[in-house]
């Protein structure tokens, strides 16, 4: 069964995700340099969002993810991840707190909750509803927003919102910055974006404001090291205790025709090989063991003898060079490696080798840098063999086809400095 499943994961067409607005507005590369000098302000508006609310509402978060919710204040917001009985991602987004009985999440979570909701057990409902989500980040995001909402905004700490007002419109103004750089997320009614984006981008004219389009956009997400589900890591939806599951998301909301996609040289006949763990993605420091949720057991064992760790692989120039170049040669050419990335939603896995050829750790999608003059990805490899500066090689190409041997080294995950939770006093205009 399994092997079948790798199959059909493999032969899946791959979508092309209608999030994130144009391709391009100004152009990739100018695009990318917006939040390393002004900043950017991005469409994340077809993230579903559901309302949960009851007087049980946040016994479903508490059991479904790994997050503590001990202190977890009206105003704040957390990054929550769910998993199976087994520690395998199934998938991981913002979790906001409304009221004390009342929260509103995003993306994959959105789904996953309402599912578990629906079979009954506890005394809380879920809503879909249709807000617009629209990130502003970057060294003068601050300015940027301090203008268009006419508030100083310096007193928000970093995963906590507030009501503002943008072009006449209610708003809610979270403060976080996936780029890896101070931002806000504007959330609102879907039917005030328009007004909202224009607003915006009027107050950000004269601090180089960019609109970032669908053909760069995850670029920031892997120099910040923010591995996104079904891109950087294959989400779990193959366990017996999601049997049903996609059925019934399916029915339930809008999933624009995506399905999970594997490409890559790893090859395995266990689908359980190309699933991660929080451990392995980097989010080891949000696991509390103070209550149980689905996958403690196995997140205990495995947070007390990691196996793996999450860094970022640097290819080697030259050997990219050589791929493109076997598109002007005779023979077969190399798989083509997309720049600045793949364009189509796939979950990337290459097996990454030690120097006598041992399979040590796997790399998600790459993508092109043009501020670091780099392909990079976020991969996921053996603990002995994860240092920064270990050298070892990617095989580049799906089993069957021509592949080419890549050198990459180790680098730091984050690959780009973190300056999320800068101070914004400091930094204010």
């Amino acid at each position: 069964m399994n092997t079948d499943l790798i199959s059909s994961l493999r032969g899946a067409r791959p979508g092309y995700h209608p999030g994130w607005g144009g391709p391009e507005y100004s152009d990739w590369q100018d695009e990318q340099m917006s939040w390393k000098s002004t900043c950017y302000i991005g469409d994340w508006s077809f993230l579903w969002d559901v309302v949960v609310e009851g007087p049980e509402a946040l016994n479903v978060f508490r059991d479904t993810c790994i997050n503590g919710f001990e202190t977890f204040e009206i105003g704040q917001a957390k990054h929550i991840v769910q998993c199976t009985s087994d520690g395998k991602v199934i998938g991981d987004g913002i979790l906001m707190r409304l009221a004390e009985d009342r929260f509103i999440t995003q993306g994959v979570p959105a789904l996953h909750t309402s599912w578990v909701l629906s079979k009954g057990g506890y005394n809380a409902s879920w809503t879909q509803a249709d807000r617009c989500k629209l990130q502003v980040s970057g060294p003068t995001a601050l300015a940027v927003c301090q203008k268009v909402t006419g508030e100083p905004l310096t007193d928000t700490k970093f995963m906590r919102f507030g009501d503002v007002t943008i072009a006449g419109h209610p708003v809610w103004a979270l403060r976080q910055g996936m780029a890896g750089e101070v931002g806000f997320e504007f959330h609102a009614a879907q039917e005030h974006a328009d007004d909202i984006i224009a607003a915006v981008l009027e107050a950000g004219h004269e601090h180089g404001i960019r609109r970032l389009g669908r053909r760069t956009v995850m670029i920031n997400h892997l120099e910040a090291a923010f591995p996104t589900g079904n891109w950087h890591y294959l989400k779990q939806s193959f366990h017996p205790e999601l049997a049903g599951s996609a059925e019934w998301v399916r029915e339930h909301f809008d999933t624009y025709g995506l399905v999970s996609t594997i490409r890559g040289s790893f090859d395995s006949d266990d689908v359980n090989d190309y699933l991660q763990s929080p451990v392995t993605l980097g989010w080891g420091k949000s696991i509390r063991f103070d209550h149980e949720f689905v996958g403690r057991k196995a997140l205990e064992a495995e947070v007390a003898a990691p196996t793996k760790k999450r860094v970022t692989l640097e290819f080697d120039s030259q050997d990219i060079v050589d791929i493109y170049a076997s598109l002007f040669s005779e023979g077969e050419p190399y798989g083509f490696l997309d720049v600045p990335h793949a364009q189509r939603w796939i979950a990337w896995a290459d097996k990454v080798i030690d120097g006598d050829g041992n399979t040590v750790g796997l790399s998600s999608s790459p993508g092109y840098s043009y501020y670091f003059r780099k392909v990079l990805s976020i991969a996921y490899i053996d603990v002995a063999f994860a240092e920064v500066g270990e050298e070892l090689s990617l095989i580049w190409g799906d089993p069957g086809t021509r592949q080419k041997t890549v050198r990459v080294t180790v680098a730091p995950a984050p690959y780009k400095k973190d300056n999320r939770r800068s101070d914004l006093s400091a930094i204010s205009p």
